[in-house]
């Protein structure tokens, strides 16, 4: 898929960063209401995606950082979800299977690359991504700094779920390290945390009942400032609620974020 689609595009391939987060995507009911919303609290310019009307693409100076997608269907709850790089969609998802994983969709082709969607054993929904990656991965990083955490009933079996089914601390190079932080497993690729997996999940998140699940974290530079323009343009802060440090956002559409406030230098 090229860079204008709501998934990676050129440059890098998902080899060199394999199990590392690599692209973020939004499902949404309101395409316009989204920009207008990411917009204004993210800063985030948009661009139209060669897989037609209802796709748009994020970018800021210039960098592709997020996909959206406009569903139709109501059952589908507006949500954002991260992809995995992997060296192979097909044995990723084979993998996944083996261990009690499900697949949503895919592998399917979307040149350059192959894409599925899946939900670990606990229902928690991820993608995974072989193909070339958007603007050489550490630009993604610069251009809109991401990590994810897993919300899960027990850390270190998904830990094992997703270290088997994403080949982390395989002692391949490029390959993710895993640590650990009190009862957090963390994910570090090339010296950075990319990803948190959380022994524990609230009975309810942003408003609704919720069971294992991934959570987007943008750094920002000022997380006061995106409470503002969230609650200015028909967003919210969830009863998770806000520290100054850190606030759980809620989109038009209901789908949940959190904006984390970015490392001095």
């Amino acid at each position: 898929m090229s860079s204008d689609s709501t998934l990676p595009g050129e440059v890098v391939s998902s080899q060199s960063v394999f199990g590392a987060p690599c692209w973020v995507s939004l499902t949404t009911r309101d395409l316009t209401a989204a920009q207008d919303f990411y917009h204004a609290v993210l800063g985030w310019e948009w661009r139209a995606s060669r897989l037609g009307e209802q796709f748009r693409v994020a970018q800021v100076d210039g960098v592709p950082v997020a996909g959206v997608a406009a569903v139709a269907s109501q059952p589908t709850a507006a949500a954002w979800t991260p992809y995995f790089a992997v060296t192979s969609a097909d044995e990723a998802v084979a993998r996944s299977r083996e261990r009690g994983g499900t697949t949503a969709v895919g592998p399917i082709s979307l040149p350059p690359g192959r894409a599925a969607l899946l939900a670990d054993r606990n229902g928690a929904v991820f993608g995974v991504w072989e193909g070339e990656l958007v603007a050489g991965w550490e630009e993604w990083r610069r251009a809109a700094p991401v990590f994810v955490r897993l919300h899960t009933r027990d850390a270190f079996d998904a830990a094992m779920f997703y270290g088997e089914v994403l080949e982390w601390a395989s002692g391949r190079p490029g390959c993710c390290e895993v640590d650990y932080d009190g009862d957090e497993v963390l994910l570090l690729s090339r010296g950075d945390v990319v990803a948190r997996i959380h022994s524990g999940v609230p009975k309810t998140a942003c408003g609704r009942a919720v069971g294992p699940h991934w959570r987007i974290h943008f750094a920002v530079s000022d997380v006061d400032a995106c409470v503002r323009a969230a609650r200015a343009h028909g967003g919210g802060v969830s009863d998770e609620g806000t520290d100054g440090a850190e606030a759980v956002l809620l989109d038009p559409d209901g789908a949940c974020f959190t904006v984390t406030a970015r490392a001095p230098h």
